[in-house]
């Protein structure tokens, strides 16, 4: 609670929306109570006219994106939904919890299964609208400045997905940090591994349970 005393989120000194992407295999409500103020629209988007309308490559691209039926409709999944209120509940609104960031724009990704393939599409979405972001000068895109995946594959061997743990890289060129899960029991990660938070890439932050 002292560190709200300094920031609860919300915009950066230069006056850039912070964004943070949730990435969920079954969506989160972002439509619930305490997450409705803080999601993440694309406003360069018309919703739902069957356009690209932002040339980013994405149609109707305006609630997020979901990667297995290539479009905007994100399930309500009740993990999704708990993750998104740790990161970004609003605060001191009288209801339910406060989020660790109480005003800040969550970007919402349902993805499909641990693939390297799956997985790599689902990290791209934010990794398209940070770049728009960069290059534009904070016209277009979203000012994406982490991702979160609070799921894996326990004791997995890193070496096994290269193009995966390099994405990590790659995001964090562009200025994305991405915090990772390990698995939920007594392991040690760094002995048996875990993916995707035994990648050894400076851009992906571990967390354990």
């Amino acid at each position: 609670d002292l560190a709200w005393d300094v920031t609860t989120g919300g915009t950066t000194a230069n006056g850039d929306r912070i964004v943070v992407c949730v990435l969920e295999g079954g969506g989160a409500d972002w439509d619930h109570t305490d997450l409705i103020d803080n999601h993440w629209t694309n406003d360069a988007e018309i919703d739902g006219n069957g356009i690209d309308d932002d040339g980013n490559g994405y149609v109707d691209d305006y609630h997020g994106w979901n990667t297995t039926s290539d479009n905007d409709n994100i399930a309500a999944g009740g993990h999704g939904t708990g993750v998104s209120g740790m990161i970004g509940a609003t605060g001191d609104n009288a209801l339910l919890i406060s989020g660790i960031n109480w005003d800040v724009e969550i970007m919402q990704v349902d993805m499909g299964g641990l693939s390297d393939a799956n997985v790599i599409e689902a990290y791209t979405y934010p990794l398209v609208m940070r770049k728009r972001y960069n290059s534009s000068g904070g016209t277009e895109g979203a000012f994406v400045v982490a991702t979160n995946a609070s799921w894996g594959i326990d004791a997995e061997d890193p070496a096994s997905h290269p193009l995966w743990c390099a994405f990590y890289d790659t995001l964090g060129y562009h200025g994305i940090l991405n915090l990772g899960a390990t698995s939920n029991s007594n392991l040690n990660v760094d002995a048996v591994g875990d993916m995707p938070t035994a990648c050894s890439s400076d851009y992906m932050i571990t967390v354990t349970a």
